[in-house]
């Protein structure tokens, strides 16, 4: 399977703890093609239809749903996790990933 940064992915991430987001739903690769070539894992932003607006979410159109890809939901995930691909990021939709993790991680 070919990864590539800011292509939806659907993921099962069960089983989870506490507030972490559940269940099998997209989500966005965020970490850099050469990892996602060499490692066995990749990093990723959960997306959710049920979300207020919080400046760590960015609000994206998805398969005809609004929804919201999570950055204060980041986390490492193996790729066995992976069910299938699903799209790429339009180029605004990664211009605002991109500037969201400036903005929340780099200071």
């Amino acid at each position: 399977m070919d990864l590539r940064q800011y292509q939806i992915v659907l993921v099962n991430l069960d089983p989870t703890i506490g507030n972490e987001i559940k269940k099998t739903r997209p989500c966005v690769i965020i970490s850099p093609n050469e990892m996602n070539k060499y490692l066995r894992t990749i990093i990723v932003a959960p997306m959710t239809t049920n979300s207020k607006k919080c400046p760590t979410r960015i609000e994206v159109k998805h398969d005809r749903k609004i929804g919201w890809i999570v950055i204060d939901q980041i986390r490492t995930i193996d790729k066995q996790r992976i069910i299938k691909t699903l799209r790429r990021l339009s180029r605004p939709e990664i211009k605002e990933v991109k500037s969201v993790i400036k903005e929340t991680f780099v200071d």
